[in-house]
């Protein structure tokens, strides 16, 4: 059978580069690979075709030789004997730890603990609790170290043993041609170690699920979905491993009163008129209670009043933002017989119109009628 063009095998030009080279490698090793395509020999025979291209293509004085001579330089008299891992040192660089690859043949020490799961806990503060910042209980079921066999799983007075299939690295090696292949040991299910006597509190897990009380520090000026992460609040890790975190994911409620723009609090607060044409001091809600307001005199609807650091606590900056009190008129419902009287007045000396048949709209209304 004659053999296809290595660059051909691989989809590269002549003039590709190591880089290019190991990226078309890559992409046709994990397409192909025998870990992926079970019982498939056309897979099989693609992917040592490959490997064979990247082989020859990757080492230098190799690849000059093919580029000279093609197959038949590559035979014995060449001083190539037929297709080697002599080239793939670098496997593990490859592939990332993908297959459990292993370079040289070798596949690591002992299994180390794992650690344990990260945790999420979602909680709702008041408005008021994020501008300050707040301490809060809160608990949390996770898993913790087993007391009575502290963690490692064995009834107390005995102790896991190193499991004889895998000699504790709790993976075993099985070759596949020039590559070396590590898959979890079935015997202690890639624990490397197996326990005879099983703790009866845990059942030998190592760990039991209990609730948790802890204080939840919260600082000034959260927004809604922030994440506090406290280190090691997680689930305990199996055989001993370090624990994982807890992620506090907040909530803030919205208030009746106040909105948010940032780092300042935002009201809305509608005052009568003559307050705003000849000015005056008004009281104004604010996140501590109440406070004075001087309205200046003309300050027309709309308008947005300032009340300096009575806003939100600026996150990890210190100090706060602003109060901004946007003004809206008061317009009473049922005016009293003297008010309206003295509205008439008003607005026969601005020329407001008002009352039926009069004015801009009177004159619209008998357009269209």
């Amino acid at each position: 059978m004659t053999k296809r063009d290595y660059y051909e095998v691989l989809g590269v030009e002549r003039d590709a580069d190591d880089a290019a080279l190991k990226s078309a490698y890559r992409k046709l090793a994990l397409m192909h690979h025998p870990d992926r395509n079970p019982n498939n020999p056309d897979a099989a025979e693609k992917f040592k075709e490959a490997s064979e291209a990247y082989a020859v293509l990757s080492d230098a004085d190799k690849r000059a030789r093919y580029d000279r001579f093609g197959h038949a330089g590559m035979g014995a008299s060449a001083g190539f004997p037929g297709f080697d891992a002599s080239g793939f040192a670098d496997l593990s660089d490859l592939f990332g730890g993908l297959f459990g690859f292993a370079a040289g043949g070798g596949f690591g020490g002992p299994a180390g603990p794992s650690g344990g799961s990260d945790l999420v806990y979602r909680m709702t503060i008041s408005f008021r609790d994020a501008a300050f910042g707040v301490e809060a209980p809160i608990v949390v079921s996770r898993l913790e170290r087993c007391d009575a066999c502290a963690g490692s799983g064995a009834e107390p007075g005995t102790k896991p043993k190193t499991c004889p299939a895998c000699g504790g690295r709790g993976r075993q090696r099985l070759s596949q041609g020039f590559l070396t292949v590590t898959r979890p040991c079935p015997q202690c299910e890639g624990e490397g170690r197996i326990i005879e006597k099983p703790c009866a509190a845990c059942r030998g897990e190592g760990r039991r699920r209990a609730k948790k009380e802890m204080t939840v520090r919260i600082p000034a000026g959260v927004e809604a979905n922030s994440r506090l992460r406290l280190t090691g609040e997680g689930d305990a890790g199996p055989n001993g491993g370090p624990a994982g975190d807890l992620y506090v994911v907040l909530t803030v409620a919205e208030d009746d009163v106040f909105a948010r723009d940032g780092d300042d609090v935002v009201v809305t607060l509608d005052l009568p008129f003559p307050t705003l044409v000849l000015g005056g001091e008004v009281p104004v809600p604010t996140l501590e209670g109440s406070e004075p307001l001087t309205v200046p005199a003309g300050t027309p609807a709309g308008a947005e009043l300032r009340l300096r650091g009575r806003g939100m606590g600026r996150l990890g900056r210190g100090g706060r933002g602003d109060l901004l009190v946007r003004v809206g008129v008061h317009v009473p419902s049922s005016p009293s017989k003297e008010e309206k009287e003295m509205l008439r007045r008003y607005a026969e000396l601005t020329g407001a119109p008002v009352g039926k048949g009069k004015g801009v709209l009177g004159k619209a209304k008998k357009i269209f009628s």
